[in-house]
């Protein structure tokens, strides 16, 4: 009986310390007014942003009725705890037992999204993908890499698309660059920034030996819906060209791939994914968007660097993770030392621990 209140009383810290580092009263506020205002005769005149805000009154509800739950819970097992004391009914302890370990389970998961609370954290994603050094080692080596990231978006069941590519010469990718939608989809993958190292003996070396291959992975959060970037169209060079797969497979006859320059910040962006030329612009310019608002973003980094000299930092370019498949199999990431023995698993797509581990440390 007193473990069981010293667990409520634990419970009930961890939960009071949670709603005030989530904000809990703020967005029950904001929960009413978003209501308040979706209610008014005009909020469906402009039908984008009303979806918008209530995509936001959704994901406001949802967190605050998770939160709300367990305060009720615990509530209820103090409840319990006093009438099974009273009553000897070891029934209902057991089955307090059984809500507090739900409640327990409730609030990590809380805390870990604590840790996606960053301005653009539950934005979609633009993921790019560049083979290193290495032909086509290391071209492989980036498919290797776009396939894991497709499998763990399928584990997550975030919608995603191969939306540009250059083809290697005899396999892989030179580079990719995919879409990723879904809730926290930058969030997470934002942990997957830098240089990624393979090692293994080459399917494609005669004699056996073992290579070493690095592929860079970067991610920016699309932002096209949250933030006015002005693009003049005179400082756009816009050219067409055929699409393809690779292996020849679903070659588009007419031109309907996009590739757009923007001539003050010589940025480049391409789209072939789609089956039209205003489809593919359409997904270029919000590529463009993307990697402009990152070049502002470091641009202000810049002048905010001597503020930040204790802070561990995420360095582009920086190796973070080896996958070695030769001559023992594991795959470690070098930021936080943390390691997996299967590295078949870690290829498939099972990269959570790892981006967790990270955000509760660099968060």
């Amino acid at each position: 009986m007193r473990e069981l209140k010293e667990t409520i009383v634990a419970l009930e810290g961890r939960l009071k310390n949670l709603g005030k580092q989530l904000n809990i009263p703020e967005k029950r506020q904001q929960i009413l007014d978003l209501k308040k205002e979706s209610a008014d005769e005009s909020f469906w005149n402009d039908a984008s942003k009303a979806q918008e805000k209530m995509k936001v009154l959704d994901l406001l509800k949802v967190e605050v009725d998770v939160f709300s739950a367990q305060e009720s819970a615990l509530e209820d097992a103090k409840t319990a705890v006093e009438l099974g004391e009273e009553g000897g009914d070891d029934s209902l302890l057991e089955e307090t037992r059984s809500v507090l370990a739900s409640v327990d389970q409730a609030i990590s998961k809380m805390e870990f999204r604590r840790m996606l609370s960053g301005e653009h954290d539950i934005a979609d994603a633009i993921l790019f993908i560049n083979a290193g050094a290495g032909g086509t080692e290391s071209c492989d080596w980036a498919e290797m890499l776009l396939r894991m990231y497709r499998r763990w978006c399928d584990r997550k069941g975030l919608k995603n698309e191969v939306v540009d590519f250059t083809p290697g010469d005899s396999a892989g990718f030179r580079s990719a660059t995919m879409t990723v939608m879904g809730e926290y989809a930058y969030g997470y993958l934002k942990a997957e920034i830098g240089v990624h190292r393979l090692v293994r003996i080459s399917p494609f070396d005669s004699n056996k030996r073992r290579h070493t291959s690095f592929a860079s992975v970067f991610v920016l959060p699309d932002v096209e819906k949250d933030i006015e970037i002005e693009i003049r169209p005179e400082d756009l060079k816009t050219d067409t060209f055929r699409s393809g797969g690779a292996g020849g497979q679903h070659v588009n006859k007419t031109e309907s791939a996009i590739r757009i320059t923007h001539i003050p910040s010589g940025i480049v962006v391409a789209c072939q994914s789609e089956r039209s030329q205003h489809q593919n612009r359409a997904v270029a310019m919000k590529v463009l968007k993307a990697k402009l608002f990152q070049k502002e973003l470091e641009a202000q980094q810049k002048e905010r660097e001597a503020l930040a000299k204790d802070k561990k930092k995420i360095e582009w370019g920086s190796q973070i993770r080896s996958y070695v498949l030769h001559p023992y199999r594991m795959v470690k990431d070098h930021r936080t030392e943390m390691e997996m023995g299967d590295a078949d698993r870690v290829l498939d797509g099972d990269i959570d621990p790892f981006i967790q581990k990270f955000l509760l440390e660099y968060s």
